[in-house]
C-alpha cells in the first residue's frame, strides 16, 4: 500500500465497488456523481459495478431473475477484488455480496486494507426483518461491516445510529444530494392543470396507492394531474400521465411540476430513505409536500418549503392550499432552493466527502 502520511493531489487510489452501473440510483447518487468533483481533489477512483444494467431492467420489468446472470456477475466482481490490495481504499456500497455473509468484508479487516462503506437505506432490514429464515441468519452482517469499516457514511441519522451501536468506529452523515448544474427553477407559468408530480422507480410507486382516494376527491374539486416519472401507475378517478425516467431529463420533468410529493408508511425500512426525490423537486423551485417519515421531517420545513402531510385529511389540506395560492408555492419554491444550495448539493458535501477519504487513508486503520 502507498505511505499516505503525507497525501497530496493524485496520490490517493480508490477502488468503488458498486451495487449497479449509473442506471441504479442509489449507485449513480452515492458514488458516481462525485468522480468528477473527487478527481478535482486529487483522488482517482476505479469503479467496479457489481450488477450489469439488465439486472436491474428486468427487475423493473418484473422478469424473473436470472441466476446464472447473477452467478456470472459475482464471480467477475470476486476476480476485481484480487486487486483490492493495490488501493489506497476500498469504497464499499452497502456491502459486495448480497445475501451472502460478510466473507470478503472480514478478510479486508484481517489483511489491513481499508473500507468505507456507505449506506442510503436500511440495508440491514432486507436481513434482520426478513421472513426467510436463511437471510435471518445474516441478521448481523451489515453490523459487522459497519464496525470494521475505517469509515461508515450514512445519508441520515436513523442508518447513523445503527452504524453507532453496531460499533462502528468512525460515522459520518452525507445526504443524498443532487448536482446544482443540472437543476435550475423555471421561470413562472401557468398550467391547465395543477400538476403534481412524483419520480421514483416501479419498486417504490407503491407509495402513491396510499393517496389514491385522497387525488380521486380532489380532482373532483380542482384540475389536477398526477404526473409519474420512472414508472406505470393507474389511480381511479386521476388523471395520471406515466412518462418514462432519463438521466438526461428527469431534471426538465421535475421542473414542470407545481407540487412535489413523497407519501410513505412509517415502517423500519421508510425511516432509513433519505428523501432524494424531495431535494429534487426542492433544486427545481417545487414546494413539497412529504409524509414526516425519517429525514422527510429535517428536508421538510413544515409551512416554509412545504406540508408535512401525516393523515389523508393533512394531504387533502396541503394539496388543496398550494394547488389554489400559487404565490405560495412561489415562496416555499424559493425556500426549497435556498436549503438545496446551502446543505444538499455535491457543490458543497463533495469537499466533505474528499477530506473522509483522506482522513480514512491516513487513519482508518485498527
Amino acid at each position: 500500500m502507498t505511505d499516505l502520511t503525507d497525501v497530496g493531489p493524485g496520490k490517493l487510489r480508490v477502488l468503488a465497488l458498486t451495487r449497479y452501473g449509473r442506471l441504479g440510483a442509489s449507485s449513480r447518487m452515492r458514488s458516481f456523481q462525485y468522480l468528477p468533483y473527487l478527481l478535482d481533489h486529487g483522488i482517482e477512483v476505479t469503479v467496479s459495478p457489481l450488477f450489469r444494467d439488465e439486472y436491474l431492467q428486468r427487475l423493473y420489468a418484473k422478469l424473473p431473475t436470472s441466476w446464472a446472470m447473477v452467478a456470472t456477475d459475482y464471480f467477475k466482481q470476486a476476480l476485481r477484488l484480487l486487486t483490492s490490495s493495490q488501493f489506497d481504499l476500498v469504497w464499499i456500497e452497502k456491502e459486495i455480496f448480497p445475501s451472502l455473509p460478510a466473507w470478503v468484508e472480514s478478510a479486508f479487516a484481517r489483511l489491513g486494507i481499508k473500507y468505507i462503506v456507505d449506506y442510503d437505506d436500511a440495508i440491514f432490514h432486507n436481513y434482520d426483518l426478513s421472513n426467510n429464515p436463511l437471510k435471518r441468519m445474516l441478521s448481523l452482517k451489515i453490523d459487522s461491516i459497519m464496525r470494521n469499516a475505517a469509515l461508515v457514511v450514512c445519508g441520515n441519522d436513523y442508518l447513523a445510529e445503527r452504524a453507532i451501536a453496531a460499533g462502528a468506529r468512525s460515522v459520518e452523515i452525507v445526504p443524498t444530494v443532487i448536482d446544482l448544474l443540472r437543476y435550475s427553477v423555471p421561470p413562472a407559468s401557468e398550467h391547465s392543470k395543477i400538476v403534481i408530480g412524483w419520480i421514483g422507480s416501479p419498486s417504490t410507486a407503491k407509495y402513491l396507492e396510499l393517496l389514491q382516494e385522497v387525488l380521486a376527491e380532489l380532482s373532483l374539486q380542482l384540475p389536477l394531474q398526477l404526473r409519474v416519472i420512472g414508472a406505470e401507475v393507474a389511480l381511479r378517478g386521476v388523471d395520471v400521465l406515466c412518462t418514462p425516467w432519463s438521466e438526461e431529463t428527469e431534471s426538465d420533468q421535475i421542473r414542470q411540476f407545481d407540487i412535489g410529493i413523497m407519501p410513505l408508511l412509517d415502517s423500519p425500512w421508510e425511516r432509513g430513505k433519505c428523501g432524494y426525490k424531495l431535494i429534487q423537486y426542492m433544486a427545481c423551485g417545487v414546494p413539497v409536500i412529504a409524509s414526516p417519515v425519517g429525514v422527510n421531517n429535517k428536508l421538510v420545513t413544515d409551512g416554509l418549503n412545504g406540508f408535512h402531510a401525516k393523515t389523508s385529511a393533512d394531504w387533502k389540506v396541503a394539496i388543496n392550499a398550494l394547488a389554489r395560492d400559487p404565490d405560495m408555492r412561489a415562496r416555499m419554491g424559493r425556500a426549497g432552493r435556498s436549503a438545496v444550495e446551502l446543505e444538499f448539493c455535491i457543490q458543497v458535501t463533495s469537499v466533505k466527502i474528499a477530506q473522509l477519504f483522506r482522513d480514512a487513508a491516513v487513519k482508518g486503520g485498527r
